[in-house]
C-alpha cells in the first residue's frame, strides 16, 4: 500500500515537473530571450529612480528571475526590479544609502516568506478590483513623474531624442513585432549618439555598470535596534506592495493562460528571491505585469521561460556593458514613459459612466492618496477601508421587516430578512411599530442573521420596548450561529433586566 502511494506521489511530481518545465521548451527559450533583453532598460531605469547604480537593478533582475523560476508559484510569470518597489526606496537610499537598502531588502524577503508560511495569499481575494485599478494607475503616474528630473535643465537634443524614441516605440510594431520596439529605440538612439557625437546624459553618468558576476557579501551596517527602526517601516511596506504586485501579476497570467497559480508559494518564492538578492548587492523586486504579458504573448508558459529571461539578461549585460554605458538617458526616459502609459488603466476613466460611483470613488481615492503620499500601502489600505464602508452600507440597506396583523389585530407578526450588524441596527429598530398596541408580538428571524454585539443589543431593545407596554414577545427562527450569540449576550429573556 505504502509502495503504491509513494509511486503515485513520485509519478505526480515528475508529471508536474514535466508540465511546468519541459512542456513548451522551444517557445519558452525564445520568449525568455525576448524578455531578458527587454528587462535591461527597465532594470537600469528603476535603479536610477531608486537612486542606486544601474548594476544594482540589473543584478536584482537576474537573481530574482532565476530564483522565482525555481521557487515561485506561477510558471511563466516574470519577477525582477520594478517601479513599484523602486519608488518606495527613494527616501531610504537618499537618507541612509545602499547598505541600509540591502538590509531592508533582506527584511522584506523575510516578511514575505512569513506571509507565505501563514498562507496569507488567499487574503488577496479580499482586495477589491477598484483598489487594484487605483493602485495600478498610481504606479503608472508615479513612474511618469519619476522621469521629470531627467527632462529638466538638459540640452535641447534630449527632447528630440525622447520624441524620436517614442515614435520608434509606437510606430515600429505596425511594421514588425519580431524585435521589441523599445530595444530598437535604445539601439538606434545609442548608435546615433555615438556616431554623431551628441552630448547628452548617458547611463554611464548615472553610476557603475556590472562587469562581473554578482558577489556574495553581507550588508555593511551595524546590526542594532536603531538599524531595525530605520528599515522596518520600509521593509513592511515593500513586503506588502511587492506581494500585491506579484499576486496581481500571477492573477493576470492565470487569466491569460487559463491555468491556476499557488499564491502562498508565490509569496514564499518572492521572499526567498529578495533574501538572496540582498546578499548579492540587489534591491527588492516583485512581479512585473508588463514583462509577464510580453512573456506569455511571446509563447512563454513554463518556468523555463522565466529562467531563460534571467540568464539571457546576465549574458547581455556582461557582453554589452561598454555599449550600455553610452546609452542616452533620453531613450530610457522614453521607454519609461511608454511603460507608464501602458500600465495606466485608461478604461477606468473611459468607462466611468458604466461603473458604480462608489467603485469610481474608491479607485480615485486609492490613486490620489498613493500619488500624494508615495506610499502604496497607505493608498491600498485607504481604498480597502472605503470599499468596506460602501459595502456595509449596501448590505445595511437590504434589511427588510414585514409586518402582518393576526387574530383580529391582537397579534403582530414581524418577518425579518437581511444581515443585522452595527451598520444596519438603526434601520432594524426603526422598522418596528412601537406605538401600535397589541397583545402579542412574534419576531421571525428565519431569514436574518445576527452578526455582532450591536445586533443582539438592538434585539434586546426591541423586545424590552414592547414589554414595557405589556406586550408578550416571542423571538423565533434564529439560526445556530445567531442563537449562540443571543444565548451569550442577550438579556431580553430575563424580564427583570433592561438592556444597557
Amino acid at each position: 500500500m505504502n509502495l503504491n502511494v509513494n509511486l503515485s506521489l513520485r509519478s505526480f511530481t515528475l508529471h508536474a515537473l514535466q508540465r511546468e518545465w519541459w512542456s513548451n521548451p522551444k517557445a519558452d527559450i525564445l520568449a525568455g530571450a525576448v524578455v531578458g533583453l527587454a528587462l535591461i532598460p527597465e532594470a537600469i531605469a528603476f535603479s536610477i529612480i531608486a537612486g542606486v547604480d544601474p548594476k544594482v537593478g540589473l543584478y536584482t533582475s537576474f537573481i530574482i528571475a532565476v530564483t522565482t523560476a525555481f521557487l515561485g508559484g506561477r510558471p511563466g510569470s516574470i519577477s525582477a526590479a520594478t517601479g513599484a518597489m523602486a519608488l518606495l526606496m527613494i527616501d531610504l537610499v537618499k537618507d541612509h544609502g545602499l547598505q541600509y537598502l540591502l538590509v531592508a531588502t533582506l527584511m522584506t524577503g523575510i516578511f514575505q516568506v512569513i506571509f507565505g508560511v501563514l498562507r496569507l495569499g488567499r487574503q488577496m481575494r479580499y482586495v477589491p478590483r477598484a483598489v487594484m485599478v487605483g493602485y495600478i494607475n498610481a504606479l503608472a503616474v508615479l513612474i511618469f513623474l519619476a522621469q521629470l528630473p531627467q527632462l529638466i535643465q538638459v540640452p535641447p537634443m534630449v527632447y528630440v531624442m525622447v520624441v524620436l524614441s517614442l515614435a520608434i516605440i509606437y510606430l515600429l510594431p505596425r511594421v514588425t513585432k519580431a524585435v521589441p520596439s523599445p530595444l530598437v529605440a535604445l539601439f538606434v538612439m545609442t548608435v546615433a549618439a555615438i556616431a554623431l557625437d551628441i552630448e547628452v546624459p548617458t547611463v554611464g553618468d548615472m553610476g557603475e555598470l556590472p562587469t562581473t558576476l554578482p558577489i556574495f557579501a553581507l550588508p555593511q551596517v551595524p546590526f542594532t535596534l536603531e538599524t531595525l527602526r530605520i528599515v522596518l517601516p520600509y521593509s513592511l511596506t515593500m513586503a506588502v506592495v511587492g506581494l500585491l504586485a506579484s499576486f496581481l501579476t500571477a492573477a493576470l497570467v492565470d487569466e491569460l493562460t487559463d491555468t491556476p497559480s499557488d499564491k502562498n508559494q508565490e509569496a514564499k518564492g518572492q521572499g526567498m528571491a529578495n533574501i538572496i538578492t540582498s546578499f548579492f548587492g540587489g534591491m527588492a523586486g516583485c512581479g512585473m505585469i508588463g514583462q509577464s504579458v510580453i512573456n506569455v504573448q511571446s509563447g512563454g508558459r513554463g518556468r523555463l521561460s522565466t529562467l531563460c529571461a534571467g540568464i539571457f539578461l546576465l549574458i547581455a549585460i556582461l557582453a554589452l556593458s561598454g555599449w550600455l554605458r553610452q546609452m542616452p538617458m533620453a531613450a530610457l526616459v522614453a521607454v519609461m514613459i511608454m511603460v507608464s502609459i501602458s500600465t495606466f488603466r485608461w478604461s477606468s476613466f473611459r468607462d466611468v459612466a458604466r461603473i458604480p460611483r462608489s467603485e469610481t470613488a474608491v479607485m480615485l481615492t486609492t490613486m490620489l492618496v498613493t500619488i500624494a503620499t508615495r506610499n502604496f500601502a497607505l493608498g491600498v489600505a485607504t481604498g480597502i477601508v472605503m470599499s468596506t464602508v460602501f459595502f456595509t452600507r449596501k448590505i445595511a440597506r437590504l434589511v427588510v421587516v414585514d409586518q402582518v396583523l393576526k387574530d383580529n389585530g391582537s397579534h403582530c407578526f414581524y418577518s425579518v430578512s437581511g444581515q443585522i450588524f452595527f451598520v444596519s441596527i438603526e434601520a432594524f429598530v426603526e422598522a418596528f411599530d412601537f406605538d401600535k398596541f397589541v397583545d402579542r408580538v412574534t419576531i421571525d428571524l428565519t431569514h436574518a442573521h445576527l452578526w455582532d454585539q450591536g445586533a443582539v443589543a438592538a434585539l434586546d431593545k426591541i423586545v424590552h420596548r414592547f414589554r414595557r407596554v405589556g406586550t408578550e414577545v416571542e423571538v423565533i427562527g434564529l439560526n445556530v450561529a445567531s442563537a449562540t450569540l443571543v444565548k451569550k449576550l442577550a438579556v431580553h429573556s430575563q424580564p427583570t433586566q433592561t438592556p444597557g
